[in-house]
């Protein structure tokens, strides 16, 4: 499990669509989603990960936060601070006492940032209308997207949609070779009062850490 597989994941929180050729049932959905997600001036997160594959006996669980407003967020997982503050990430890792810095470059495709998470699954897959659940006295919806591009090692992602309020509930991704992702939401917070420092980076909180800039 790593930081940029969580964040791959919670990418799905911030979903906007405007594909073509769609169940339009999804799409309708979706762009609740979106709209409801777009009219929060802040969301804090509390998320249990979870990875399955019972070909390999693995069975692991971790839980992390994260706080995420316009192009800004902080990322607390598995021992592990990310924060980033619109221009720069800045990883935090205590166990090693080692700070990275590094400038994000909004045109490469693998850098995820707040900007890009309205407009993550715009293009390469499919959506439909999947199963609906009751989980915990919610009714859970789920919409299936499917890769469009055959070298993709994800089979599917399954997005849950809270019915009654329109928020996700969770998000699981399958693997072609039987591996399961799933980050489900504990705790969905909005429009909190942040601390004003809540997104900045103070290297003097980190006497002796070791700074690592990358560019």
């Amino acid at each position: 499990m790593g930081v940029k597989m969580v964040m791959g994941l919670l990418v799905a929180f911030f979903i906007g669509f405007t594909t073509q050729a769609q169940d339009k049932k999804a799409k309708d959905l979706l762009d609740k989603v979106t709209a409801k997600v777009k009219s929060y001036e802040n969301i804090t997160i509390d998320f249990k990960y979870s990875l399955n594959n019972a070909k390999e006996n693995i069975n692991q669980d971790s839980k992390g936060t994260v706080v995420m407003k316009g192009n800004q967020y902080v990322l607390n997982f598995m021992g592990i601070t990310k924060i980033f503050d619109g221009k720069k990430n800045y990883t935090i890792v205590p166990e090693d006492e080692e700070i990275t810095i590094s400038k994000v470059d909004e045109k490469d495709d693998s850098a995820i940032t707040p900007s890009k998470m309205l407009t993550f699954f715009n293009t390469g897959y499919k959506f439909s209308m999947d199963i609906a659940q009751n989980v915990s006295g919610k009714k859970i919806q789920y919409i299936k997207l499917t890769p469009t591009n055959a070298k993709d090692q994800r089979k599917e992602i399954l997005v849950g949609i809270d019915s009654k309020t329109n928020n996700i509930y969770n998000v699981i991704e399958i693997a072609k070779k039987g591996t399961k992702t799933t980050l489900t939401v504990n705790s969905f917070k909005t429009n909190q009062t942040l601390p004003k420092n809540q997104f900045t980076f103070v290297a003097s909180k980190y006497p002796n850490y070791y700074i690592n800039k990358l560019d």
